[in-house]
């Protein structure tokens, strides 16, 4: 996972042509950039490329914008699930939203009942704004009703989440169609 700077020329109708040009920047480098979701600050690619070709992909990228955090994405050994819950709540807020997923989905594996149900709904909001980045806004606004379902009738707080505020805010997006972001 590449993330660029974005100095805000960038938005996520934008996606579709930084993924274009990304793919032909770092053709000869034997890179595969698979996606493109667009932040307010950064530009998030799903890159895969031998290790010792990395910083020859990135200096590539650097038309796009300069190079801002990189994470390799592999599976990793499960962490608590008060940590798993802990580091998505720090990712979604920082509209890493991709990541917040993968971390809450740590989580969700040890869960179980209404809570894995629960939890599952706050992944799908994740994901929802994953696809927004992407400019799948349609796919976005569907997902929070599949994230309603999941939540149900679960009250109150959730590890810092607000589960409430969460569900009222994510209604109010799906009922009017339009999307904007919060933090938890």
């Amino acid at each position: 996972m590449v993330h660029l700077a974005n100095d805000g020329r960038y938005g996520p109708p934008d996606s579709r042509s930084i993924v274009h040009r990304a793919r032909f920047l770092c053709s000869a480098a034997g890179a595969s950039v698979r996606v493109a979701r667009v932040a307010t600050t950064f530009v998030e690619l799903d890159v895969s490329v031998e290790p010792e070709m990395f910083d020859d992909v990135a200096a590539r990228l650097a038309p796009i914008g300069p190079l801002d955090n990189v994470r390799h994405v592999a599976e990793e050994d499960p962490v608590p699930k008060e940590e798993g819950m802990r580091e998505g709540v720090a990712y979604f807020n920082s509209e890493r939203f991709w990541e917040a997923h993968e971390a809450w989905e740590g989580a969700w594996k040890q869960c179980s009942g209404e809570e894995k149900l629960l939890v599952q709904g706050i992944i799908l909001v994740a994901v929802a704004f994953a696809h927004m980045q992407k400019n799948d806004n349609g796919v976005g606004i569907n997902m929070f009703g599949r994230a309603l379902e999941k939540i149900g009738g679960y009250r109150g707080s959730y590890h810092a989440i607000d589960v409430d505020r969460v569900r009222s805010l994510i209604s109010g997006m799906r009922a009017s169609g339009r999307a904007s972001l919060f933090r938890i």
